[in-house]
């Protein structure tokens, strides 16, 4: 797995999950699928996601890393 995840991949790839959005909240966007709601972080500069911080939000949203990587 890659040191960074651009911010339209993590996007892409939770659409192909079933999430729909980016949908403007307060601080942050948020996807949503079903009772689920996961925020996306704001693009700054690069918008490069670090892993630690895709993985916290995989866990979040009970996604493995293998169903991750599958997409």
């Amino acid at each position: 797995m890659p040191a960074a995840v651009p911010r339209r991949e993590l996007i892409r790839k939770f659409r192909a999950l079933g999430y729909s959005g980016p949908f403007s909240g307060g601080r942050h966007q948020f996807m949503v699928k079903g009772q689920k709601k996961i925020r996306i972080p704001n693009p700054h500069g690069s918008s490069d996601i670090h892993i630690s911080l895709v993985k916290e939000i995989l866990r979040q949203a009970g996604i493995s890393m293998e169903e991750w990587d599958e997409v």
